[in-house]
């Protein structure tokens, strides 16, 4: 596909999601028309998390369901759908009941990237969903063995250069890592080798066997890898450094432009979530993020907590989607 043929598709693509986004209301305006639903929690709730079980994503919705145990008294369960860059976990809330027992708490990349990248997605992000809450952002960091004979981007980039051919790893073709994988090698005109993964771990494994060169990796893997002693931190995306990590200096802050954007944690439930149960999750999730102890735990993983309701959610979302396209463009991402 010629450049000019791939940026008009990017432009037709993102004019129809915009153009959803503003007819349906991610399905909460239709949400709140609707009468009281029936008194809810009853029975097993389910939070379906991006990513495979131990995974950061998965992690973190293990906090969220203990407190929402707490809170309504009713069983929580965590169950990861990996692969497919989160499509396999995002469809199978597209396609649960809309009565609340079933939520997503995902990655930008369900909603956004692939979205643009994949015009034949089994949900339609914006129909087949009910915004939450976004609960935190972050941005990943470039990473290698603890041994790597470069410490910053600066030093990576000249041993890449007398190294031609490396290769990386990610959790996922489309991925924000991706992207500011391939955005790199554009801008330095590296010859890198993008190496896709279901999820963060083997990805790193195949990196401390010497399958991979270096890889990406989400602040909290980063910090704890890190700490035993496993790997080096070269640079972080996003507008901001990790508190737990202020060592580790942004892309933006080593003059490489075009990463300072942030990635974010989202809660949705199925499209026509009755509106009384909407706002219940929307509360439930905003009240345990804005506590001190959920607060900790989002930061000891790298991520700066958020907890704003869908209102908030939609306009971040309409805000990033051209800035994740004209990234795709930059970057020269397929969807293959």
């Amino acid at each position: 596909m010629s450049t000019s043929s791939a940026r008009r598709r990017l432009r037709r693509q993102l004019a129809v999601a915009l153009s959803a986004l503003l007819t349906v209301g991610w399905s909460f305006g239709s949400a709140c028309a609707q009468g009281p639903a029936a008194a809810f929690p009853a029975r097993v709730i389910r939070i379906v998390p991006f990513g495979t079980a131990g995974g950061p994503i998965d992690a973190i919705a293990r906090l969220y369901a203990e407190k929402l145990q707490q809170r309504w008294g009713q069983t929580v369960i965590v169950e990861p759908r990996p692969g497919a860059s989160g499509i396999l976990a995002a469809d199978t809330v597209a396609k649960a009941a809309p009565d609340g027992y079933t939520i997503l708490i995902t990655l930008a990349l369900t909603h956004i990237n692939n979205a643009i990248l994949m015009p034949k997605l089994p949900y339609d992000p914006v129909k087949d969903f009910t915004p939450l809450s976004q609960l935190a952002t972050g941005g990943p960091m470039l990473v290698a063995r603890a041994d790597a004979p470069y410490s910053d981007l600066a030093s990576f980039v000249a041993f890449a250069r007398r190294h031609p051919g490396l290769t990386y790893g990610t959790w996922g073709n489309g991925s924000q890592a991706h992207l500011f994988g391939e955005l790199l090698k554009r801008q330095t005109g590296l010859n890198l080798t993008h190496v896709p993964y279901k999820a963060e771990a083997p990805a790193h494994l195949d990196m401390a066997g010497g399958v991979l060169d270096f890889a990406w990796a989400n602040p909290a893997t980063a910090r704890a890898q890190t700490q035993a002693g496993k790997l080096k931190v070269l640079g972080i995306t996003g507008t901001r450094r990790v508190s737990t990590m202020p060592e580790i200096a942004t892309f933006t802050e080593q003059g490489f432009k075009g990463y300072d954007l942030d990635s974010w944690i989202g809660a949705y439930g199925p499209a026509n979530l009755p509106a009384a149960i909407a706002t219940q999750w929307t509360d439930a999730l905003r009240e345990i993020t804005a506590s001190a102890e959920i607060r900790d735990k989002l930061a000891a993983y790298g991520f700066e907590p958020l907890g704003n309701d869908p209102k908030e959610f939609v306009a971040n979302y309409q805000s990033d989607l051209p800035r994740v396209a004209e990234l795709i463009r930059a970057a020269g991402v397929t969807a293959q």
